[in-house]
């Protein structure tokens, strides 16, 4: 069991994180400031304070719904909202024992330096729930937020756009995601490494596209050969987008939006093409130079500019085959980043949209005639996708859309599901 000042530490910094990410602040951003604040914190304390902070994140309808029941009024003081947020999660979603859970949250608001009461506020909230769990769940999950945990305009959307599916993918998106791997076929084949997994007692399971995924999550430098560039960790769903993109030999193609790199490195593997890599996030673009680093990747050029506005950072010379992996809500991988659905509003789907057209727009004057864009989102939204393509169709008389083939995909939209995370694909054709 961890020593009570280290549980006092992990409840601490949970809350507090999950205080930021309420108000605004992004889940990945703010636990990388904690680690940089304190360094003291041991492997063990980090692991408990992200769980904790991705566990509030998942079911915040829920946990958020169970509070209102257990508090007479709202809780005026935010920190110590955040606290009892992080010890209900605690109670219904870990193995602490509950006198442990208990007993350190009430040293937690002491140390906290919340108000007079906080103390026996705390304990009396966290008795309550242990005493009437069972009965207080069933309440908490009477309205859709509270069952579902996801905003009610997000149900309601999910809803009437895939009145079939909505409830499976509203359930996947609470669920811990897959860690699946793709195997660089340049060094080494899908079987030889499926071995290499066996002798380190590294149970997987092949996927669709030779994809590999993982009975059990490990670090990534527990894998055989990733230091060496025999495999990545990619979802399988984001997998097909460079095989979609039909690359071969001596191809100009252009990779927008590319950052962290994934897709890159992909479309190396499949090819020798002449490869541009374009984002407008310098720090983003430094991420895909490690990864090509590491898988021994060579580009031909690495842009830092909008892929909206090709004069700031295009040759002139046109593009046999164009990624567009565009800025989107990313609703289709909110398992991966639950803050996602707490820090997003309906109308961000618009704005999106604005982006997704006028990238759209301008990148389709740099693709040579015959040649092929592929336009991806990590979105479920269909403002961000079909509709995004008809309204491109409507207005491009030069543009088609070629078919795609994937089991499970519909009319280029891929739900997430205990295999993957959700996409949508659309190529298309400058005829």
């Amino acid at each position: 069991m961890i020593p009570t000042l280290h549980m006092i530490k992990t409840q601490r910094e949970a809350a507090t994180t999950v205080g930021k990410v309420l108000a605004g602040a992004s889940l990945t951003v703010e636990l990388q400031s904690c680690w940089r604040t304190n360094p003291e914190l041991s492997g063990q304390q980090r692991g408990a304070i992200q769980d904790l902070s991705y566990g509030v994140m998942r079911f915040y309808g829920q946990l958020d719904a169970l509070l209102q029941l257990l508090l007479n009024k709202p809780l005026q003081d935010k920190h110590l909202r955040c606290l009892l947020l992080v010890c209900l999660c605690q109670l219904q979603y870990s193995r602490t024992p509950p006198y442990v859970v208990v007993d350190n949250a009430v040293s937690t608001a002491l140390a906290m330096g919340s108000g007079k009461g906080a103390q026996g506020l705390v304990n009396a909230v966290l008795r309550n729930f242990m005493r009437q769990q069972d009965e207080l769940l069933v309440k908490a999950t009477k309205n859709d937020v509270g069952h579902y945990s996801h905003p009610q305009w997000w149900i309601d959307k999910l809803h009437k756009q895939y009145p079939e599916n909505y409830q499976a993918v509203l359930d996947v998106g609470n669920q811990r995601p897959p860690m699946t791997l793709r195997v660089n076929q340049r060094k080494v084949s899908v079987e030889e490494y499926g071995k290499l997994l066996v002798d380190a007692e590294m149970d997987s399971v092949l996927l669709w596209n030779n994809a590999i995924k993982l009975k059990q999550p490990v670090a990534v430098e527990k894998l055989p050969g990733f230091a060496e560039g025999l495999v990545s960790v990619q979802d399988a769903g984001a997998q097909l987008a460079a095989t979609f993109l039909d690359v071969h030999d001596g191809m100009r193609v252009l990779d927008a939006c590319a950052a962290p790199g994934g897709k890159t490195t992909h479309l190396l593997e499949l090819a020798d093409i002449i490869l541009t890599v374009l984002d407008n996030d310098a720090e983003r673009l430094a991420r895909i130079e490690q990864n090509l680093e590491r898988l021994k990747g060579k580009v031909n050029q690495l842009i830092c500019g909008d892929a909206a506005n090709p004069s700031q950072w295009w040759d002139g010379k046109l593009y046999d085959r164009i990624l567009a992996d565009v800025p989107c809500s990313a609703s289709g991988v909110v398992r991966r980043h639950p803050d996602i659905k707490w820090l997003r509003r309906e109308g961000d789907l618009f704005k999106f949209a604005s982006i997704q057209d006028k990238i759209l727009d301008a990148l389709w004057q740099t693709l040579n005639k015959d040649g092929k864009l592929l336009y991806v989102t990590c979105s479920v939204f269909a403002e961000e996708n079909r509709q995004q393509i008809d309204k491109f169709l409507n207005q491009h008389s030069d543009a088609c859309q070629l078919l795609l083939t994937q089991a499970g995909m519909i009319d280029g939209q891929l739900l997430p599901d205990s295999q993957h995370d959700g996409f949508f694909y659309t190529l298309l054709q400058k005829v």
